[in-house]
């Protein structure tokens, strides 16, 4: 078979593997390799499963993992021309990418980017990158893991993969502390201790293959893990209902659910969208007040999708309200999340109705020159940063800083109150019956009667 496979480093490796993952990890092995030996046996789902690779992973993936699994080096074996991938070289691996530290991991991710030793270029690292997030995509969807999202009920992602990589990848640092930014990232040489600091730095690269390998090649997949990174990878979705397509796009969406509250990541619920629940700031209002932590993003007439991280229920009040948990954020035309930096309070805004106070959703700046501001007047909004926003250091996220918006979409995230759990959802005139009253001494009456949504179930499975 293969000399002698109980060398010590690979019985150091096995040793990493509880009993249960030694024999899932044989399994796949003879499947992958199209044996049937002693584990195919001991493993009765191993034998039955068929030659996967090809279709749960796109093939530029299964190419790299080749290479990686091809560049374990089996010190004093002749294996340097041999077709086939050594049952230690899987193994080795295995352990290394799913087991290891950064520095173990670096060599065989240095052969997934490229197969010729030395430095690698940013282009390369790209390339490697958009794969990586393209399989983590094909690969969760073919084994319906993306929770209640469809590819179909949100954007396209092959923009989305492209902001991502590009995201990642705006944190490939130099020896000397710098950062290369594009065009000259393309063409800059990084060795392999800058991809190692990358790595280490960059969480996201470690997950991504962890899920890859783990979901792709069905190893490993199902058994308790040592991170819990991956569980909430990507949020369950609930109230995408019919035709609607959301904003988000898979990679945006686990990009923006890993920077939110580690107890906030594990669900989603559209609470509204502009396209379901009309063009109506009143409309909004009544959707989204009183429902705890949300995320707020829209799209204007420009094309630019960008949004903000709600850390508190919405309350419709003349004083700013949240926390240093709320940030803004970019998806289109680059992905990008912007923080707190301490220099005042004015995290989220919400008034309606009012003569001596703003009225509309903001968050972040001050009055008149928000970081990210919707008028009451429905429609209108604007993005001022010059040349950042005080509260959450963002630039312009709109296209022009007076905008026209397209469509604007909330999303509860976490769990969701329990005051509102099953109860109807209540319009902005029902939370404030003054400005019911004001209404009916003008003697206007209220165009909502009548057209509410029937009440949603909240524990609806989609």
């Amino acid at each position: 078979k293969m000399g002698n496979a109980e060398s010590n480093a690979y019985r150091n490796h096995l040793s990493r593997f509880l009993p249960e993952e030694q024999s899932d990890i044989d399994g796949v092995f003879d499947t992958l390799s199209g044996s049937s030996g002693s584990a195919g046996a001991k493993n009765g789902k191993a034998t039955k499963k068929t030659a996967y690779t090809r279709e749960p992973l796109p093939e530029q993936m299964t190419l790299r993992l080749y290479n990686g699994m091809k560049s374990v080096d089996l010190t004093g074996k002749s294996s340097g021309l041999a077709e086939k991938i050594a049952k230690e070289q899987f193994v080795i691996f295995m352990s290394n990418l799913l087991k290891g530290n950064a520095d173990e991991k670096i060599t065989i991710i240095m052969r997934m980017i490229s197969k010729v030793e030395g430095p690698v270029k940013g282009k390369q690292i790209q390339e490697f990158t958009e794969d990586l997030i393209t399989s983590v995509v094909h690969v969760l969807n073919y084994r319906n893991e993306l929770k209640g999202w469809k590819l179909e009920n949100t954007r396209d992602s092959a923009s989305g993969v492209k902001a991502l990589a590009s995201q990642l990848l705006s944190e490939l640092k130099l020896a000397d502390g710098t950062k290369p930014v594009d065009p000259q990232l393309m063409e800059t040489d990084f060795d392999q201790s800058a991809i190692e600091d990358w790595v280490y730095r960059v969480p996201q690269i470690s997950i991504f293959l962890s899920v890859v390998i783990r979901q792709g090649l069905h190893v490993l997949h199902s058994l308790p893990d040592q991170t819990k990174d991956i569980v909430n990878l990507v949020p369950s979705c609930k109230g995408i209902k019919g035709r609607l397509v959301s904003l988000f796009d898979i990679p945006s969406i686990i990009y923006i659910n890993s920077h939110l509250p580690a107890e906030l990541q594990h669900k989603w619920q559209l609470l509204f969208s502009s396209r379901l629940h009309g063009e109506s700031f009143s409309q909004l209002c009544g959707h989204i007040v009183k429902k705890g932590p949300c995320v707020v993003i829209l799209k204007d007439l420009d094309g630019y999708i960008f949004g903000g991280f709600a850390s508190h229920s919405w309350e419709v009040k003349p004083q700013f309200q949240g926390d240093n948990r709320c940030f803004l954020f970019s998806v289109l035309p680059s992905l990008a999340v912007y923080t707190c930096t301490g220099y005042n309070d004015h995290y989220m805004y919400l008034n309606h109705g009012q003569q001596t106070m703003p009225n509309g959703l903001g968050m972040g700046g001050q009055h008149g020159y928000f970081g990210l501001w919707l008028d009451s007047d429905y429609g209108k909004g604007h993005s001022k940063a010059k040349p950042r926003c005080t509260t959450y250091n963002s630039p312009q996220l709109s296209a022009k800083e007076d905008f026209t918006v397209d469509v604007v979409e909330v999303w509860a995230v976490g769990d969701l109150p329990e005051s509102t759990e099953g109860k109807g959802k209540k319009s902005i005139l029902d939370v404030d019956p003054e400005a019911q009253a004001f209404l009916e001494m003008a003697g206007k009456c209220r165009h909502s009667e009548g057209l509410r949504e029937p009440v949603e179930e909240d524990d609806d499975d989609n």
